[in-house]
């Protein structure tokens, strides 16, 4: 075994002031220097810390090896084309190096080192690196660090990095999505407040590719007003790409205990009616979503007359294995106190309404669809409810499998602002709300647009606006307070103009069938227009013409208040607004590992021993 000889490696100056009062305890900067944490492994043996500090990130590993550790930022998740860095501490030795890889997935040092150290510690158990990077530098090998999902990447191995070369990590690697710069929150201790939950009880999942399974729930906390504080998912172990997504609606409070008998299949022919009363979605839960925390002043009110009594759980279950004889029980899990916020939080649904009207040609490499809230809708219910407006502090951006991006646009007077909330790098299998940085006020007559990003390439049939996983959605769900009677706000593009570009003249009125069918011209007769969609030669020019013309067409309004009712501007039609496409990105102040320390003085380097008695009586780290 080689000998104990754990350093801490500490840099100075005023970009880590915490240096010179943290490190002298021999365990590094404090884990509270990070506010954020994961585990990036199912074993536990690798944790990420991390923290923003001004324009840089500061990252914590913490590893159960004594050899190399490795983390990277990758577009893909895989290692080509990834921004890496490789440390450890070899004989007593701390070091750190700058890596990336090219589309071969060939590992290549960085000649702009732009990793810097700040601690380094290995005991019998594990290694510590700490170090820090600019979010944006000016090295083209590296990933620019922003607020949109970040794929990273993560291995280890038993031995260190030699000069002989680098050992294979083997299976110990992996990849996990996470959100790097979300905003520092205030976490309210809920250990000590009551919770229900809202689970399935052995739901026989179908053998088939895509299931919807609705579950009507009674709130038990009633006759006096309480705030949810929080909402966590319970997902059966196991099955954690079972469950896609849940959804939770407030139904009608004429309902009575006789509805809670049992679960059905949503959007089914034969489920119960009560079921067509749950229109206002109070919650939204998607796969790899780590639950919500309200902000201190917000809650999701309970308990009134106002408020939801019966609720209906929807459950998405992704099987496109079709796997036989699952059984599941997943939910969520409420935590609510007596201690009253200031507001009551309100969700609204914004975006492409889900419907066939929403289609993708094959074989695009980016095909952009568009949903409105329109200034129509804000400025009747903004204006009726809520003339100052309301404050959005949380976003949902949601699509399935072709998602590559989403932003939310905001306009207001015909100006755009600064973009509500975007994901320029979407993981499907990675779906939360986004904490905004700062609040933002949506007044009445502003106009949002859900910008949804997809790729095709893979496909050589239509994309259809629809609830599988392999359908699309475009959809935003906004987070505010105070609570109004608004709970959708989207749109849907006219479908004849989109059959006109394919040539189609006329279909049959009245329309008795769906999908409705064409009665001329000739190629297409008696085709439904999903299969006249399909007919069509598309190219790639064809699909870029057909993308500029989609999104130049007038839309239909949906404009939804709770229980079933609509504002008077639902189905009207509407003009989107001027929008400028490609979306401009703010430019991005870059800094290079020259400017890193940039300061009245030169970056101090401290190198600071720790005894091995110290180190010995260090804690856990994982």
């Amino acid at each position: 075994m080689r000998p104990l000889r754990p350093w801490a490696l500490v840099l100075g100056g005023l970009l880590c002031a915490w240096a010179g009062a943290g490190a002298g305890a021999g365990a590094g900067p404090a884990a509270r220097s990070y506010p954020h944490s994961a585990v990036l492994d199912g074993a536990g043996a690798y944790r990420l810390r991390w923290g923003r500090r001004g324009s840089a990130l500061a990252l914590r590993l913490e590893v159960r090896t004594r050899g190399y550790v490795g983390f990277g930022l990758s577009a893909s998740g895989g290692m080509a084309s990834a921004d890496i860095v490789v440390g450890g501490v070899e004989r007593g030795q701390p070091y750190l190096q700058d890596y990336f890889t090219d589309e071969n997935r060939v590992l290549k040092k960085d000649p702009q080192q732009d990793y810097h150290l700040e601690y380094a510690m290995e005991n019998s158990t594990h290694t510590i690196l700490a170090f820090s990077r600019e979010l944006h530098t000016c090295d083209t090998n590296d990933k620019s660090i922003t607020e949109s999902t970040v794929r990273v990447i993560w291995a280890y191995h038993h031995k260190d990095m030699g000069e002989a070369g680098q050992n294979y990590h083997g299976s110990n690697r992996g990849t996990k999505s996470l959100r790097l710069l979300n905003p520092e929150r205030e976490e309210v201790s809920s250990a000590s407040l009551p919770y229900f939950d809202l689970t399935n009880k052995d739901v026989p999942v179908p053998d088939k590719d895509t299931t919807y399974w609705c579950q009507m729930f009674k709130i038990p906390v009633q006759h006096e007003k309480h705030h949810v504080t929080k909402v966590k998912p319970l997902i059966q172990k196991g099955h954690e790409n079972l469950v896609h997504h849940i959804l939770l609606y407030q139904c009608s409070s004429n309902l009575n205990d006789s509805v809670l008998d049992h679960g059905h299949e949503c959007y089914h022919p034969n489920m119960p009616d009560s079921f067509l009363t749950c229109e206002t979605v109070i919650f939204a839960w998607a796969i790899g979503g780590e639950g919500f925390t309200y902000p201190p002043h917000v809650g999701l009110s309970i308990g009134t007359a106002a408020d939801p009594l019966f609720v209906l759980m929807e459950v998405h279950y992704d099987n496109p294995s079709e796997t036989e004889g699952l059984i599941d029980n997943s939910g969520l899990r409420l935590i609510y106190t007596p201690v009253l916020r200031k507001y009551d939080a309100g969700v609204i649904e914004a975006g492409l309404w889900v419907s066939l009207f929403h289609n993708i040609p094959p074989g695009m490499p980016e095909f952009v669809s568009e949903g409105h809230c329109t200034l129509e809708c804000l400025e009747e219910a903004l204006g009726a409810e809520r003339p100052a407006g309301i404050q959005v502090f949380a976003v949902l951006l949601h699509a399935h499998l072709a998602g590559r991006a989403i932003r939310m646009r905001h306009f207001r007077n015909g100006e755009e602002q600064k973009l509500l909330a975007y994901d320029d790098e979407f993981d499907f299998n990675f779906q939360e709300f986004q904490y905004l940085n700062e609040e933002r006020t949506i007044l009445p007559g502003d106009h949002l647009v859900t910008e949804c990003h997809y790729s095709t390439v893979d496909r050589i049939r239509m994309t259809w606006g629809g609830l599988s996983t392999r359908n699309e959605m475009c959809l935003s769900y906004l987070l505010y307070y105070p609570r109004i009677n608004l709970t959708r706000c989207a749109s849907i593009p006219d479908i004849m103009e989109q059959l006109q570009f394919i040539g189609v003249k006329e279909i049959y009125r009245p329309v008795r069938t769906w999908p409705f069918i064409i009665k001329s011209p000739k190629q297409y007769k008696n085709l439904s227009f999903m299969d006249a969609m399909n007919k069509f030669k598309w190219s790639r020019s064809e699909g870029l013409s057909y993308n500029q013309l989609v999104l130049k067409l007038p839309v239909n309004v949906r404009c939804s208040k709770t229980d079933n009712a609509e504002w008077s501007i639902q189905g009207m039609t509407a003009l989107p607004p001027e929008i400028e496409r490609p979306y401009k990105t703010e430019p991005v102040i870059c800094s290079s590992s020259s400017c890193l320390s940039c300061s009245l003085f030169l970056t101090l380097l401290c190198i600071v021993y720790i005894t091995a008695s110290t180190i010995r009586n260090t804690g856990p780290f994982v």
